[in-house]
């Protein structure tokens, strides 16, 4: 059945930032043979955008509820059309497929579906409330009543059947609104009304429309048994999209969906321009050899550190609620895995969170005139780096374990209390209670600090004292500086080795909550 049938759903979810085109072809690639050119599928597409009327928005985006230029709501329904005959199904089942639509959208979907009828698919509808003239346009209709068949046939017949048994339709009424109304249950005569829609079900059974169709019933399941029904090669997908295939063009949906919002990208690298001219001009100057440049320097790298973990953690949070819907729906058709989902929308954030924190750190370090070796500037690049990708690993894990972004937020930030107190700049860390003398090795600010204050202080010797007050400590080497703050200059490869084991730990884990979800 899975390969002879499609399903239209009451809702239409699509990816917003695609065309149509876009939106097909994505679609052709995971659905149809892999061995199919892309010729043949372009070619199949146009089709399809013919037959169903969108040759001319080919290069429209989908769009979402906001946007400029995007598809009206029939529009959106023949798209969905569209995607489902892109497999060539012999059954196509569509769920109120006029709901939300204008009298005119609906006559124009309508029109659609039998021009498709004509070309050999049976397409079997539920609607409700059909105006007299979509009513008119249906080959067969089926009323039902509690379960039970009250009336199949044409739509013609029906009037002819119900008059019959004592229901006719008054003039100039609409016919299936009358008929619905006969077999609906009235408020306040229940009783009354279920016996009526039994009668008339009761009825229709023992009439002779009921028995041809039970001999049609009966004939199309002894064919079926005998095997006389067959599924073509064309419609057999010998040759299915394999993991590494489906996961390619799910990366490449998710790498546009990414460049053509500029929320999610542009936005939040001028964000960071921004932040990072300020916070480097406001330590320009402060940085020497002394006992306020050691404040200052700190100071810069927890900056350094803190911006590239909060605002990308919670950036993050909205990702998996949002598209959860369309995610289910394309899983539960057989699209795609859990996984390869997962793996395309880690992949298509990594360019961004590659970049962002590049550039925030190569602005910041030059103004505040953090120590000038390539050796210190490049392990606090790629230590601000790894603290961006690990706390997008962690966004990406409560985004996927809570069904809310109202409720992923409020256990996140307990969370990151504790990465802040942790990160050794506001305690230092030997003089923890022994309960929570742990909490630092899950914090990858702690990480961070130490593996930037290391490429900072290590080797140092030439930290002046402060000739006001004798009777304060004085931290003459660098050595001394990460004595102070509990960080050995030993810890620099085990500190970046342990965010890259959190970073996959909080995607393994953001992966089993997602899959858990699915299971449900």
């Amino acid at each position: 059945m899975y390969r002879l049938s499609g399903f239209v759903h009451q809702d239409d979810l699509f990816v917003g930032s695609l065309t149509v085109h876009e939106h097909m072809y994505f679609m052709a690639k995971l659905r149809l043979d892999r061995r199919v050119g892309h010729r043949a599928i372009d070619q199949t597409i146009r089709d399809l955008l013919e037959r169903t009327g969108l040759a001319r928005c080919a290069s429209t985006r989908i769009g979402e509820a906001g946007d400029g230029k995007m598809l009206s709501g029939g529009e959106k329904k023949r798209l969905a059309f569209a995607t489902e005959l892109l497999t060539k199904p012999t059954l196509l089942f569509c769920d109120e497929p006029t709901t939300g639509l204008d009298s005119f959208s609906a006559q124009a979907l309508v029109s659609t579906l039998q021009q498709l009828a004509r070309r050999g698919t049976a397409i079997i509808c539920t609607i409700h409330q059909p105006s007299s003239q979509l009513f008119s346009m249906f080959d067969q209709v089926m009323l039902l009543a509690e379960g039970r068949v009250a009336y199949a046939g044409r739509p013609q017949d029906a009037l002819a059947f119900f008059a019959q048994h004592g229901h006719a339709c008054p003039p100039n009424y609409n016919p299936a609104e009358y008929l619905i109304g006969a077999l609906a249950t009235a408020p306040g005569f229940e009783k009354a009304s279920q016996r009526a829609a039994h009668r008339l079900c009761d009825l229709f059974a023992v009439s002779e429309a009921a028995g041809q169709r039970d001999v049609l019933i009966n004939l199309e399941v002894h064919m079926a048994e005998s095997g006389d029904y067959r599924v073509t090669e064309e419609q057999h997908l010998t040759g299915r999209p394999h993991w590494l295939h489906s996961t390619w063009w799910l990366t490449y949906r998710a790498l546009l969906t990414v460049v053509r919002d500029p929320t999610v990208q542009y936005l939040r690298l001028l964000q960071k321009i921004a932040i990072a001219l300020m916070a480097g001009l406001c330590f320009t100057g402060a940085i020497e050899p002394t006992q306020l440049g050691v404040q200052a320097t700190q100071g810069i790298l927890f900056i350094l550190i803190s911006e590239n973990t909060f605002t990308p953690m919670y950036a993050v949070l909205s990702v998996f609620p949002e598209t959860f819907p369309l995610f289910m729906r394309e899983t539960k058709n057989g699209l795609y895995r859990t996984s390869q989902y997962y793996v395309a929308n880690v992949v298509a954030m990594l360019p961004g969170l590659v970049l962002e924190p590049l550039v925030f750190v190569l602005i910041a370090y030059l103004l505040a005139e953090l120590r000038p070796t390539f050796y210190a500037f490049f392990v606090t690049a790629v230590a601000a780096t790894l603290v961006m990708n690990v706390s997008t690993a962690c966004g990406c894990f409560f985004s996927a374990a809570f069904n809310s972004l109202p409720l992923a937020m409020a256990y996140l930030v307990p969370f990151d209390y504790i990465l802040m107190i942790t990160s050794g700049v506001f305690i230092h860390l030997n003089t923890m209670p022994a309960a929570t003398r742990w909490l630092p090795y899950i914090s990858w600010m702690m990480y961070a600090n130490e593996a930037m204050s290391i490429a900072q202080w290590e080797g140092v010797t030439n930290l002046t004292c402060s000739t006001v007050d004798d009777k304060l400590p004085c931290l003459r080497t660098g050595n001394e500086v990460l004595e102070q703050y509990s960080f050995d200059e030993s810890h620099l490869a085990l500190n970046l080795w342990a965010m890259v084991l959190l970073y996959f730990c909080f995607h393994v884990l953001g992966y089993l909550f997602l899959w858990r979800k699915t299971k449900r």
